[in-house]
């Protein structure tokens, strides 16, 4: 009887392996992401280096967050 369970067992993986692999042959490519580089700016207030775009220009100056933009004016 245990053999029979494992025989019906083993029929079972081999097919999910099968249908995930025909699943695959389907399914179109991912898209290339396109490697964009960034360029790197320094908070004038901490000196933490980050991407351009999720820096704080303020007054021709870069931050790294609104309280380090807040304590340079002061």
């Amino acid at each position: 009887m245990l053999k029979v369970l494992l025989l019906i067992a083993i029929v079972f993986l081999v097919l999910a392996l099968f249908r995930a692999y025909q699943r695959s042959l389907h399914k179109p490519p991912a898209p290339a992401r396109k490697q964009t580089v960034e360029d790197m700016v320094k908070c004038v207030h901490c000196g933490v280096n980050l991407p351009r775009s999720e820096a704080i220009y303020s007054g021709g100056e870069f931050f790294c967050t609104p309280e380090h933009q807040q304590r340079s004016k002061k």
